[in-house]
């Protein structure tokens, strides 16, 4: 009987899902809206998204996981389930076979917690854990099954994983609770203090996307913000450019940065001279920021790569680690 292969990014940010044969088949922010009165789950992923800080005092906006682990298990679990049941949808006396990312760094504690939640949604027992640069170096299509060196940087919206990887396994990994969030907040916390204008999350990433730069730029971009001026409380428009974000995210990026040193320290010397060969491969959504390969190539001394399809490398790596289970299954957490 045919069985289902599912790879899930369970991400700070987003939640992403792959089925072996379609690719993949969600992309949505982890976020839920629940109703304050009975804890029903009223919308899920986009929809949820739409509603943040627009939301009447009858409707509470939950983010269940925060920096790459599970901060609301029930919440999480439904969650699970309200996507598992979308992929499973014609087939529901077959469990799917799941693998779920998880952060390098992540505690026995958090790893039973994630499998739990997985089972409990309807994934097939034992559901499987993969550290998310493992998984992101399968799904980049880097050769991982040779004894050679691969570095694999993942930046997502809580955590930033960077990991050694060589024979399906992980050397050496460093991993700190640094992601797109913490630069958001940055360019918040910037805007607040040097124009006393107070802007939503949702602005926030906006800025980041449009005008964002882990360098400043020869050829600066500019664009209008709106929000709330903090001294008057009134509505009000400013010009922020390219040149301000950058100064406004560089501290989160040194927290990037000093992670990545840190590693390539600690890394064996033959495994770092394959590192200076092949370079460092860059996967998530922090991937996308403008000149981030630039950055971390000038301060790290060694050539950086943002991968094909960053956002997506982790969950699709998560899927095809299934295929080659009975090799990498001696390197992945809580496998009894």
């Amino acid at each position: 009987m045919f069985q289902k292969h599912v790879g899930i990014d369970l991400g700070t940010t987003n939640v992403l899902v792959y089925v072996k044969g379609k690719g993949i088949v969600f992309n949505e922010p982890s976020v839920v809206a629940l109703g304050v009165k009975d804890n029903r789950l009223l919308y899920v992923g986009n929809e949820a998204r739409d509603m943040i800080g627009r939301t009447p005092q009858s409707i509470n906006i939950v983010y269940p996981v925060r920096d790459g682990v599970i901060a609301d298990f029930l919440v999480t679990e439904r969650l699970l389930r309200h996507f598992l049941s979308e992929v499973t949808r014609g087939l529901n006396l077959l469990r799917p076979q799941v693998m779920i990312c998880v952060p390098a760094g992540i505690t026995s504690v958090e790893q039973r917690a994630v499998k739990a939640a997985a089972e409990q949604a309807g994934a097939k027992r034992p559901a499987h854990l993969i550290p998310e640069p493992l998984a992101a170096a399968l799904g980049a299509k880097i050769p991982i099954g040779t004894p050679s060196g691969n570095m694999v940087v993942a930046i997502g919206g809580g955590t930033t994983d960077a990991a050694v990887i060589s024979m399906y396994g992980i050397v050496c990994a460093r991993s700190c609770r640094i992601g797109g969030n913490k630069i958001d907040e940055s360019i918040i916390a910037y805007l607040k203090r040097k124009h006393n204008l107070v802007i939503g999350e949702r602005t926030a990433e906006e800025v980041k996307v449009e005008i964002g730069s882990a360098v400043p730029l020869e050829d600066e971009l500019s664009m209008e913000v709106r929000g709330r001026d903090q001294v008057t409380g009134m509505p009000r428009t400013i010009l922020v450019t390219s040149k301000e974000v950058a100064v406004a995210i560089a501290e989160p990026l040194n927290g990037i940065v000093a992670t990545v040193k840190a590693l390539l320290e600690e890394t064996p010397p033959e495994l770092a001279s394959d590192i200076i060969d092949r370079g460092i491969i860059l996967t998530g959504g922090g991937a996308l920021l403008r000149n981030i390969d630039r950055l971390l190539a000038e301060e790290s001394g060694v050539p950086c790569y943002v991968a094909d399809s960053p956002t997506s490398c982790v969950a699709v790596g998560a899927g095809l680690a299934l295929e080659h289970l009975d090799v990498i299954k001696r390197n992945l957490p809580n496998e009894d």
